[in-house]
Formats: structure tokens, C-alpha cells, sequence
């Protein structure tokens, strides 16, 4: 086989060489110059052929031979073979088994061996890929240290050594300039195949950048001692990250600022003078939200826990610092916390609860035909509607200061009257609007919400399929239903319909396709 150009000791050497330089098993390249050779056998004996080449790994020696089907009756002589055929080279063969002919050696000539060098290359640059996912997939959310080699208007191709990985531009950190041969860390925040082969993904913009940065610089975060709960940064400018130690004696703060701020320094300098926040993180929402927004003092927050949302009231002089600029501190806050924070100064709180007060007492001195000091005594102890106010048990009633059981026996009967009243109205209404009894009937809505939809053109649950969740949502304000859970309605209205089928079934027919 000394035709093929290689001598069979340094055809093994070559291989050892380039699995060496490449970082490979010398195997993969022995399998990528079988290949090769095959594909070379196929241009000389034809492309019909299947082709099989062997390399000893021993000796080095190049084998090929034609590989025959063993069938009863031919049909394609350049794969097949008869049965009898078979068996006078192997008498053991039977039908459906696979021998292997022999055949001679072949000079690889100018053309064969270029076409046996790029598929050499491609299969070695495919294992070398390989080797890199490999070697990188278990490595995602570390800090790595890498040389700038190229770069891109699309982003920044880094050598690690065994390996490329790329930076997007938005990946990096803004007006961050980086040259050819520069050191650069970044965090592994992905690692995938792609049609062009396995691909690391690097970030310096990542919140996972930064925990990591502050584990290398605080040895009590590294420990354990010292927890980072949630990170949010706006790349470059400024971030915030809530720490907490369960360790009472250990000041998490303290410990991450450092002796006159040289720890959350080094961090600050890898990141382009990007401002930190340290927060001390807190179990409980209202706190957490508050550490989150400082510098800002708060004087009071109101929770809904449904909704994941917060109104957080501050002192007038300290809104536009607890809102921060073009909204930043509050948007951070928002992130690290996972609520949805509102900012109300104390006067606009102030006015807003005079309005409310008034519009209570407004309604109440309508409705219940009382006059307004009674009326102002239902709403200064927090009654906000006329069905809160039929809800609400006798005794309990009759407790307000300045009422008695006959007062408040007068007002559950008033209310429940004004509630009647109403509700026939709204009946009514519904029927002169031409609403179909599916919708009229819908558990999902109230009688209101209906007559309100009907106002705006839905008058049928198959008008309410149809719609948005965001649609929805937005015909009926004032209702608390945000577009997530007006979405569901939608939803469970097409599900009702027969137009889609339930989530659960769903979920159970793909599962058992799956499987």
C-alpha cells in the first residue's frame, strides 16, 4: 500500500502529530483518513460502489475492500451478491448478511489526495468541535480569561487557548473598546450546536458576570458563609445585588464592600466603573423592595401579592431619587426584587385618598339615602363598596363608633335593596343589548363586566373567544384584571367552545406522543 504515498509507519506518526496539535484522540484522525482513502477508492472504482477502508492501527497498513449484501437474487451487482457466490469465499454466509471483497490497492494521485486532505481537515476540524463542546458544556455560568483574536462589528472572537468562543456586541459592556492580542474575562453563558459546528457564547453584560466576579473577590461568597440572592444590572452604568448571610454575626454588606470598598472596587474596575448597589436581602417582599430602592427613604407600602405588584409612597423630595434617572433605580429595583414597583409621592397619596374619600362618601350618601357624616364614617374605616358593605356581618357593623343595630340592620337593608335595584338594571340592560345566554351565564365575569362588554360590541362567548387578552383587558378598566388573567379567560371561553382542547389533554396527548 505504498503506492498511496504515505510509508504505513509515518501514516501513523502523521496521525499521532496532528491529534497532538489538535488536542484530539489519535483514533478520530485514523477514522477521518479512513474516510478519506474511501472517498478517493470510490472516485477510482465508481461511485456506486460502498466502500470500505481500514487502517491497522498497529502497523499502519491501508485495506480496502467492496462491501456485497448476500441476496437470492441480484439486483444491483455493484452492492449485491447470490447466496452460492457468497458461500464460496465464506460457506457460513446466509441471506441478508454482508461480506467484505478485497480489492487492490490504489495510487492516490493529485486530485484524489487534495479530495482526500480537505476531508481529512473537515473530519479532524468536527472532532476538534466536538472536543471543544465538550470540554465547554459543563463550563457554562464560569469565568473565563481569553486573548482577543478578531475583531467584528458583530462582536469579538476570543482564543481560549483550546478553544474559540465569540462575544456579541450587545453582549459587551458599552463603550467598551477592546484590540487584537488583549486579555479579556467574560462569563460562559451558553454553549450550543450550531450548523457551523458547537459554538460558546461569552458575556460581560450578564448579571451572572458580575456574582461571579464578587465570588472571586469575596471569599465568604465563595465559602458559602455569604449568599447572593438576585443581581440586575444596567451594563456599564449602574447594578444592584441583594446578599444575605445566615450567620448573624456576618455583616453581608460589609463583607462584599471590603476595607475602605477595595472588594466591590475590583468589581466596579472590571466592569468599566459600572455603579454597585449592595442591598441586604430580605424575606419579606415590603422590606426587600425597600433595601432595593436606596437610597430612597419610604414611608409606606402597599402590597398585592396576586399581582406581583407593589406602591411604594415616599417622601415628595425623595420621588425623583427613589425613580432614579431616566428611571433607572426603580427599574433595577423592579428587576432584582421580581415585583412590579410603583412610586407614589406622599402628597399625590394624599390627594388620591381625599378623591377616594370623597367618591366613597359620594356613593354611600346616594345609594343608601343616608346623610354624609354617616356616610363619611363608613368610608373612614375602609368600606369601598356597597357589596363590602352587605358582606360585612351585623355586630361587626354595629361597632363603628356612632352606630348602633338599628343603624346598621338599616344599612345592610339598604344596601342589599340598592344592590337588587342595580342588579335588575343591569339585567335589563343586558337584554336590550341582544346578550346570548352563554355569555350571560359565563362564571368568568360578573353581571357589570358583561353589560360593559356588550356596550363595546360583545355580546356572545364566541365575541369573547375571539378577542385578545390585552383586548379584553382594556374594555374593562377599573376591573383589576390585568392582561395575563383576562388572557386565561380567553382562553378557557375557546376551551368551553371546543375550539381548543384543555390544557391538561393537551399536555397528556403530547406526553403520550412523546413517549
Amino acid at each position: 500500500m505504498e503506492s498511496t504515498g504515505f510509508g504505513r509507519g509515518e501514516l501513523l506518526r502523521v496521525a499521532e502529530a496532528v491529534a497532538q496539535e489538535k488536542g484530539i484522540s489519535t483514533s478520530e484522525v485514523v477514522a477521518a483518513m479512513e474516510q478519506a482513502v474511501q472517498t478517493a477508492a470510490r472516485r477510482k472504482y465508481g461511485q456506486e460502489h460502498e466502500i470500505v477502508a481500514e487502517i491497522d492501527r498497529r502497523t499502519g497498513e491501508i485495506r480496502l475492500y467492496r462491501e456485497l449484501e448476500v441476496v437470492e437474487t441480484v439486483e444491483d451487482p455493484a452492492k449485491q451478491i447470490t447466496l452460492e457466490e457468497a458461500r464460496e469465499r465464506n460457506p457460513a454466509a446466509q441471506v441478508g448478511d454482508h461480506i467484505l471483497e478485497p480489492l487492490p490497492p490504489i495510487d492516490l494521485g493529485r486530485i484524489a489526495a487534495q479530495s482526500a486532505k480537505q476531508v481529512i481537515v473537515q473530519k479532524v476540524r468536527d472532532a476538534e468541535r466536538e472536543r471543544q463542546y465538550n470540554d465547554f458544556k459543563d463550563r457554562i455560568g464560569e469565568i473565563v480569561v481569553g486573548e482577543v483574536k478578531r475583531v467584528e462589528r458583530s462582536g469579538i472572537l476570543v482564543d481560549l487557548g483550546r478553544a474559540e468562543a465569540f462575544i456579541r456586541q450587545d453582549e459587551l459592556i458599552p463603550r467598551e473598546i477592546f484590540h487584537m492580542k488583549d486579555r479579556i474575562r467574560a462569563y460562559v453563558y451558553d454553549v450550543r450546536h450550531e450548523s457551523r459546528g458547537p459554538q460558546i457564547f461569552l458575556s460581560r453584560t450578564h448579571p451572572g458576570f458580575m456574582i461571579k466576579l464578587f465570588e472571586q473577590e469575596v471569599p465568604e461568597i465563595y465559602d458559602g458563609i455569604i449568599e447572593i440572592k438576585a443581581c440586575a444590572r444596567d451594563p456599564g452604568s449602574r447594578a444592584k445585588i441583594a446578599v444575605y448571610s445566615k450567620d448573624s454575626s456576618i455583616d453581608p454588606v460589609g463583607a462584599c464592600v471590603g476595607m475602605r470598598g477595595s472588594r466591590v472596587q475590583a468589581v466596579v474596575q472590571e466592569l468599566g466603573g459600572e455603579k454597585v448597589d449592595i442591598i441586604p436581602w430580605s424575606p419579606d417582599p415590603a422590606t426587600f423592595v425597600c433595601n432595593a430602592l436606596a437610597p430612597a427613604e419610604v414611608s409606606k407600602v402597599v402590597l398585592d401579592p396576586d399581582a406581583k405588584r407593589i406602591e411604594v409612597i415616599v417622601p415628595d423630595h425623595m420621588q425623583h431619587i427613589a425613580i432614579g434617572r431616566r428611571g433607572q433605580n426603580v427599574r433595577l429595583a423592579s428587576q432584582l426584587t421580581g415585583w412590579d414597583i410603583d412610586i407614589v409621592s406622599e402628597s399625590e397619596d394624599s390627594e388620591r385618598r381625599q378623591r377616594e374619600f370623597k367618591e366613597l362618601t359620594e356613593l354611600f350618601t346616594n345609594a343608601l339615602n343616608v346623610d354624609e357624616v354617616i356616610a363619611q364614617l363608613l368610608a373612614s374605616e375602609g368600606i369601598t363598596s356597597i357589596e363590602e358593605l352587605a358582606m360585612i356581618p351585623e355586630d361587626e357593623l354595629a361597632q363603628i363608633e356612632g352606630f348602633d343595630e338599628e343603624i346598621a340592620a338599616a344599612l345592610k337593608e339598604r344596601a342589599s335593596s340598592w344592590l337588587e335595584e342595580r342588579r335588575q338594571a343591569l339585567e335589563a340592560e343586558a337584554r336590550e343589548l341582544g346578550v346570548a345566554e352563554d355569555l350571560l351565564t359565563y362564571d368568568r365575569l360578573d353581571l357589570e363586566s358583561v353589560v360593559k362588554l356588550a356596550r363595546q360590541g360583545v355580546k356572545s362567548l364566541e365575541d369573547l373567544a375571539d378577542l385578545a387578552g390585552d383586548e379584553l383587558a382594556e374594555m374593562l378598566p377599573g376591573s383589576g384584571l390585568d392582561a395575563a388573567a383576562a388572557g386565561e379567560i380567553v382562553m378557557d371561553a375557546r376551551v368551553r367552545l371546543g375550539w381548543i382542547e384543555p390544557p391538561a389533554a393537551a399536555d397528556e396527548r403530547e406526553a403520550a406522543t412523546s413517549a
